[in-house]
């Protein structure tokens, strides 16, 4: 199933200061970006996917997405990506998730979308079995005059802007993988070694 009134977009736009300044989303995984992965996991779940970067606009661009940059200058972390996304789409909804996190698990976007119509809110955040992830959201383009009063004020806490709203949690217990993130050297490695392993067992 494909959530046709989604859109999802890619938030690569921050400063990777853990790794060295190196723009995460472009980091070779295996022999493919992060993102380029991120985008084929999430090609059959949405109606649109865009990227949100701050820099590299060109090679970003090349993936064949939109790609548009943060509404506030100076990095100013992933809740002015989702404002700035929020103010570009057309669907009703917006789905978010990380540039460095290349396991997107395959039923993200329905199970994200369900969680929102059952109880009827405009804000659902995925958890893993200890606590939510906060980048990885669902959002109804209603929230964002909300949102661009909150960053006005001057707040930059995404999880201070959820609480002003009633709002779901949908569990991925199942699927923690994809909240695997990349934040250093060591940590690539042992994602590459994952992937590595899966190919092998698919010969």
């Amino acid at each position: 199933m494909k959530a046709d009134n989604v859109t999802a977009v890619v938030l690569a736009g921050g400063r990777a200061t853990r790794m060295g300044g190196q723009d995460k989303g472009l980091i070779e995984v295996a022999g493919k970006t992060i993102v380029a992965r991120i985008a084929s996991q999430l090609s059959e779940q949405v109606s649109e996917i865009l990227i949100n970067a701050n820099r590299n606009l060109d090679q970003y661009g090349k993936l064949g997405y939109s790609v548009f940059t943060d509404s506030l200058s100076n990095y100013q972390g992933p809740l002015a990506g989702m404002a700035a996304a929020l103010a570009k789409i057309d669907n009703e909804w917006l789905l978010t998730v990380p540039c460095d996190s290349p396991f997107v698990a395959g039923n993200y976007a329905i199970r994200m979308m369900q969680a929102a119509e059952e109880q009827s809110v405009k804000l659902v955040v995925a958890a893993d079995a200890d606590r939510i992830q906060p980048v990885y959201a669902l959002m109804h383009l209603q929230l964002l005059p909300s949102m661009h009063t909150f960053l006005k004020s001057g707040e930059r806490k995404i999880d201070r802007w959820y609480a002003q709203h009633p709002y779901s949690i949908v569990e991925f217990r199942d699927q923690e993988q994809m909240f695997t993130n990349i934040n250093t050297p060591e940590q690539l490695a042992a994602i590459e070694d994952t992937l590595k392993q899966r190919q092998s067992n698919r010969i």
